[in-house]
């Protein structure tokens, strides 16, 4: 039986654990503040919050739940709109909305509500960007987002003497309703050990399947790996990082270690999806839907990165994510095998990584083409180097031509110029509704002299590639 708390509510149903959680909100318990918008995590109008119990306290990620399972949220803390209202007046987040005349249908205004309030919420630092980021999955139709920007701002700016950590805080300065200071003892009060699972098709954070096949999911078994720890965790030993497969992206983004090696590391994950997807977006999901466009695809093949495999009998076998793609959609993963953990070297002082990405617009969208680089450089030589590239292929394309012809070459505007040469023979991209063959190759091409511009500012403008090209 999947149990939880929804608001205020302990909930125990023996509802199929792979129907959306918006669809039970909705349907099964008439919460309808939640609204139904684009059905693929696009427009954060069903945005929820999702609490987890850890070292006795609480810890809030906003979701969308159009693409979440209901399985999923098992031992959790689910708040909708209608959990964040206060009795006879308006929270800070509600009221920074009215106060800035941030709505107008009124549609979307719950979805940058919980948003918000999760926000509030949240161990993240409270500024101006991070209040930004924390809506940057909701998508307003009519309002403008000015006036929702100030709204943001606005309660920053109430946040301002919080006690960290402190619930009571957010309680007694009506960001949140009471109940909240209950949840942590009502948590540990649910059996929250994994419900029987059926031997069903592996679902984890659902953010790719379930924008594919969310109505077949919902009538059939699904296995759900969430919750399993042994798939969990960020670990960095002897210079190098493992990485769980059911690690998210949002983990790595909060990771502080990890962000002393890639100092741009915020920067290139911003341009992945948005807050609510990086909370619930799994790496060994991201892997497997062998999307040929996969951000984190590309950015670990630019890392050389290793997928450790295991099965159901506790068998493990190891091979570089390079040559686990082998066509469209196919990898080498046989019946029973999950992906456990992903494993790559850590940058060192001679080592450069760069992640670039084109898509119609900045955040929240599909990449037209995507990019990453990892080299080393001594001497003003480049003695390893790693390239890839997504959106030029039917795989995400680890760029073995380009990568062999870059070692041991100077690094200078000619060699740079000669790879491009390379990594043109070695795509064969197709005209789609993100472009032409002729356009990706082209951004294929800018995307590769970036990297060299971005990582190396005093040495390379795009004019030095540009018109040699």
């Amino acid at each position: 039986m999947i149990t939880f708390i929804l608001n205020n509510k302990t909930i125990r149903t023996t509802e199929h654990s792979g129907m959306t959680l918006l669809d039970f909100v909705r349907y099964e318990q008439r919460l309808t503040g939640t609204k139904i918008g684009c059905r693929e995590g696009d427009c954060g109008a069903c945005t929820i919050l999702v609490g987890t119990l850890s070292q006795n306290s609480m810890t809030y990620q906003s979701i969308t739940s159009c693409i979440s399972p209901l399985g999923n949220a098992h031992g959790k803390h689910i708040v909708t709109v209608e959990g964040t209202n206060l009795k006879d007046k308006l929270t800070k987040a509600q009221e920074a909305m009215k106060a800035n005349y941030a709505t107008q249908c009124g549609f979307c205004t719950p979805g940058f509500v919980v948003a918000l309030t999760g926000f509030a919420l949240s161990n993240s630092e409270h500024n101006y960007n991070t209040a930004l980021d924390a809506i940057s999955g909701n998508i307003c139709r009519c309002t403008g987002y000015k006036a929702i920007e100030k709204a943001a701002y606005q309660l920053v700016d109430n946040l301002e003497n919080q006690d960290k950590h402190t619930v009571n805080w957010l309680i007694n300065n009506e960001f949140i309703p009471d109940y909240f200071e209950t949840i942590p003892q009502r948590i540990k009060d649910i059996e929250a050990k994994d419900f029987n699972q059926p031997q069903g098709k592996y679902v984890s954070g659902g953010t790719d399947l379930y924008v594919q096949q969310a109505d077949h999911l919902a009538d059939n078994e699904v296995h759900l790996i969430a919750a399993k720890d042994k798939l969990k965790g960020i670990t960095i030993e002897n210079k190098s990082c493992t990485i769980g497969a059911n690690s998210t992206v949002s983990d790595l983004w909060n990771h502080a270690e990890i962000n002393s090696y890639f100092p741009k590391l915020k920067q290139h994950l911003k341009l992945v999806s948005s807050e609510q997807i990086r909370n619930m977006a799994s790496f060994g999901g991201n892997l497997v839907n062998a999307s040929p466009i996969g951000d984190m695809t590309i950015f670990f093949l630019a890392l050389n990165s290793d997928v450790t495999i295991s099965n159901d009998h506790g068998n493990e076998r190891t091979m570089p994510l390079k040559h686990f793609y082998q066509g469209y959609k196919t990898y080498d993963l046989n019946d029973g095998e999950l992906i456990k953990s992903i494993h790559f070297k850590l940058p060192t002082n001679s080592t450069f990584f760069n992640f670039e990405k084109v898509c119609k617009r900045t955040h929240l969208d599909i990449a037209s083409v995507n990019s990453a680089i990892h080299l080393t450089i001594e001497n003003n030589n480049i003695s390893e180097a790693h390239v890839s590239i997504g959106g030029v292929a039917a795989i995400p394309k680890y760029l073995h031509e380009t990568s062999t012809f870059l070692i041991g070459k100077p690094l200078t505007s000619e060699t740079v110029i000669n790879a491009n040469a390379v990594l043109q023979d070695e795509i064969a991209p197709i005209s789609d509704v993100r472009g032409t063959s002729d356009y990706k190759r082209l951004l294929g091409r800018q995307l590769f002299f970036a990297h060299f511009t971005a990582l190396f500012p005093k040495q390379f403008t795009l004019n030095d590639f540009v018109q040699h090209a």
